[in-house]
């Protein structure tokens, strides 16, 4: 059984964890930082690398004391070296490199996407290789065929916008303030889904990817159309996005012969109309459906220390040259997609 310390801070979450190999938990701690980004309507990267620098320190002594452990007790220290906002990356990755050379202990640099991708089998042990994974948050929406550790095929990403940044920025045009996934979701149980007609972008079409930034838009012509109350927006919106996860989640099973699985993670996983309608699409194809809890949905450090914890245990570990990275894709062979840009 190995211990593993992760570090998370590659958006505004600054987050640290002692997990061990066999799926225990013996320390978290995870500083938000909504009220320093909320008068902005979403995080400003500056704002953000600056508390994690401040946070931080305190964040690491204090899970250490919680499990009373001494640093030199753990066996390795993970630390997210990216994609994300690259200043906070750099903070992270940073201590965790001074930390890792302090008690010549190994550093490995975990993918944060990794970290969602592998973070339901920290609280699912029959959960099995391979299984499908729609991995859907703020920053990334992509359909991932799971193999093993260090082992992901890409089936589908967005061409444009993330679902999550969708729900921010349609938030924002609808004055519910920030962060948007929650505040649309809780407008939404008061609104009509089927009163606003929205679009569907890309839904039954061959091309396997997801694209929101045209639903945003409506979203503005709606709101700004004076017709429909915001309710009515919020949720008819939440129902288009959900409409298009699933069209694309469903296309994508057919090409993951032998999935053990459908898997969602990422913070949007955290919504329980998401999570329903996936539900419902495993059923419908006889898989089981596994999410994390709530907690694990969002950004955390429990999740970046279970993924080191996987990859110590094959003989994954990194130099302290590893490098911060604002991109990184789990699946560097996958085609480019039509217009995607960096985001592919």
């Amino acid at each position: 059984m190995s211990l593993i310390l992760g570090i998370e801070s590659s958006c505004d979450e600054t987050a640290a964890a002692l997990v061990t190999s066999d799926r225990h938990i013996l320390a978290q701690r995870v500083a938000g930082q909504e009220s320093a980004h909320r008068p902005f309507g979403g995080v400003v990267p500056e704002i953000a690398a600056r508390a994690h620098v401040e946070i931080l320190p305190a964040l690491i002594a204090d899970v250490l004391a919680e499990a009373r452990i001494a640093l030199a007790g753990v066996d390795a220290i993970a630390a997210t070296a990216g994609p994300g906002l690259i200043g906070g990356v750099m903070v992270g990755l940073m201590t965790g490199k001074g930390l890792a050379l302090a008690a010549n202990k190994p550093l490995i640099a975990v993918n944060h996407l990794e970290g969602h991708a592998l973070s339901p089998m920290l609280t699912d042990p029959n959960l099995a290789f391979p299984y499908l994974l729609l991995l859907v948050s703020g920053g990334h929406c992509q359909l991932l065929f799971v193999e093993g550790v260090g082992r992901y095929r890409r089936l589908a990403t967005t061409i444009d916008d993330a679902a999550g940044e969708a729900f921010d920025k349609s938030a924002k045009l609808l004055g519910l303030g920030f962060p948007g996934g929650p505040a649309v979701e809780k407008a939404a149980k008061d609104g009509d889904s089927e009163a606003v007609p929205l679009p569907r972008p890309l839904t039954g079409t061959a091309e396997p990817h997801f694209s929101f930034a045209g639903l945003k838009s409506a979203v503005l012509r709606a709101h700004d159309s004076g017709h429909y109350s915001v309710p009515d927006i919020a949720a008819s919106f939440q129902r288009a996005v959900v409409d298009c996860l699933l069209d694309r989640t469903k296309r994508a099973l057919t090409h993951a012969a032998g999935a053990t699985a459908l898997v969602v993670a990422g913070g949007v996983a955290a919504n329980q109309a998401v999570r329903g309608a996936l539900q419902a699409l495993a059923d419908a194809h006889d898989l089981p459906f596994v999410a994390p809890p709530l907690w694990l949905c969002t950004d955390n450090a429990a999740m970046i220390a279970w993924a080191g914890a996987l990859r110590y245990e094959a003989g994954m570990v990194d130099g302290l040259d590893a490098a911060a990275r604002a991109r990184w894709p789990l699946d560097p062979a996958a085609e480019k997609a039509r217009g995607a840009g960096v985001k592919a």
